[in-house]
């Protein structure tokens, strides 16, 4: 089956690996039942990632004709003789509007329906979310028949074809650099073999000539040795006395750094630390702990907030963040020190004009509790404002689709449950927590 590279402006890249099959019609009928029979439309679905009643669909749509896809038999229908290279142009267009991301033109995308009843593409690869014109004819049919939802197991069977994938490659790759050094040096090896041999032959020659005046370069050092022996028949000894030992310290330092300097010589002199002075040690051992912590901290939000200044986009964020030294959950902090600090009132509102860079940061697993503590975190951190819309915060992520409902859930249980369950956060998100349990119940039932 011929293969060609999804997206007309990636059509002369050789090394691109989003591909799908090559559109396949066929003419049917005569008259007015005349119709065009797209072949392998359920292969270019799959390749694409969405349904093949879309393609079809929109298809119907563009050229006004009635169109029907067969979920049982596979078979795509469009009433009419049309063209392939008609059909396949309307199929690009189809791509760009409902596959490509509109940030970084990567066909890894999904479907998303917000509750708004607006369809959104969200993007696997860089996090953005695209917004798709609703103007669109298709756009009701998509709202009429969503996509299926894909749970956890799903994405990471996802991710783990694409770790494959990526692997075969890399083999086929280093296959082919194999090859290609294989008939170098089998090219090669006629020009080696002359040339060995004429080294051998030079090689032969010198050796001789090195041995005889190795010899003779071995007798002359020998004689250099034996009366540079003779004359330096001299013992050298050093004063280790204190007052000695002060002498060479003063002349090898300065006036202003010899006072600094303290020898002594008896080591039973020493005092014995005492109860005392452990315990200002471990005093002054806590604090330079905890003004490293905070060191670190402001460090990482400078470095943050300096590198979102120069325009970052939330790809470079991701991968800017992932270089960083520190833990998940101190770049974690560090991040929303820098994107909200100084916010009073509006926090939730700052939290939706962020979201592309939040939806980036939390694709890994586990990084939906660690964004939800960093919230608490920051909420405490002397912000009232904040912490009164903690609720708002969490409705507005769980909204835009950055935070499942499941890692808020365990989020709330394991602070209620812990060392910091009487904190005025879990009283304010409760209401939150609450509804969002009634509405899976009443959907449920």
């Amino acid at each position: 089956m011929a293969l060609q590279n999804i997206g007309a402006a990636n059509s002369d890249d050789a090394f691109y690996r989003y591909k799908m099959p090559k559109m396949v019609t066929k003419v049917e009928g005569r008259g007015n039942g005349i119709r065009t029979n797209i072949v392998n439309m359920v292969d270019i679905a799959k390749a694409l990632a969405r349904p093949a009643s879309y393609t079809t669909k929109y298809f119907g749509c563009e050229l006004g004709a009635q169109s029907k896809f067969d979920e049982k038999t596979g078979t795509s229908i469009v009433n009419g003789n049309h063209t392939t290279a008609k059909l396949a142009g309307l199929l690009e267009n189809f791509i760009k509007k409902f596959v490509q991301c509109y940030g970084c033109g990567n066909p890894e995308t999904e479907i998303l329906i917000t509750k708004s009843q607006m369809i959104t593409l969200k993007c696997a690869a860089c996090g953005y979310i695209s917004d798709v014109d609703m103007r669109d004819k298709l756009t009701t049919f998509i709202l009429k028949n969503p996509p299926e939802k894909k749970g956890s197991k799903d994405k990471k069977a996802m991710r783990r074809a694409e770790k494959e994938r990526l692997k075969e490659g890399e083999a086929a790759d280093e296959e082919q650099k194999k090859l290609k050094k294989e008939v170098g040096k089998k090219k090669g090896s006629s020009k080696d073999a002359t040339i060995k041999a004429a080294s051998t032959k030079k090689k032969a020659n010198s050796s001789d000539e090195d041995l005889s005046a190795a010899g003779s370069q071995a007798d002359e050092n020998e004689v250099v040795t034996a009366d540079e022996d003779d004359k330096n028949n001299v013992q050298w000894q050093t004063d280790t006395s204190v007052e000695a030992a002060k002498q060479r310290i003063q002349e090898q330092l300065s006036a202003a750094t010899v006072g600094m300097i303290m020898l002594s010589t008896d080591e039973e002199k020493k005092p014995k630390p005492g109860k005392k002075s452990a315990e200002c040690e471990q005093k002054a051992e806590t604090k330079s702990v905890a003004n490293g912590t905070n060191n670190s901290h402001e460090k990482l939000v400078a470095e943050i907030k300096e590198h979102l200044n120069s325009g970052s986009s939330p790809s470079k964020l991701k991968s800017f963040l992932g270089s960083l030294s520190g833990t998940s959950q101190e770049v974690m902090d560090a991040l929303f020190e820098a994107l909200f600090d100084g916010i009073k009132k509006g926090f939730a509102k700052e939290v939706v004009k962020t979201k592309n860079f939040l939806a980036a940061i939390t694709q890994e697993d586990g990084n939906q509790l660690v964004l939800l503590r960093s919230i608490e975190t920051f909420c405490k951190e002397s912000r009232p404002e904040a912490m009164k819309e903690v609720a708002f915060v969490l409705k507005a992520l769980y909204d835009c689709d950055v935070v499942d409902e499941e890692f808020i859930v365990e989020w709330y249980q394991q602070g209620v449950s812990g060392e910091n369950k009487g904190s005025a956060i879990w009283k304010n998100s409760k209401p939150f927590i609450e509804w969002l349990q009634n509405a899976e119940s009443e959907s449920d039932e």
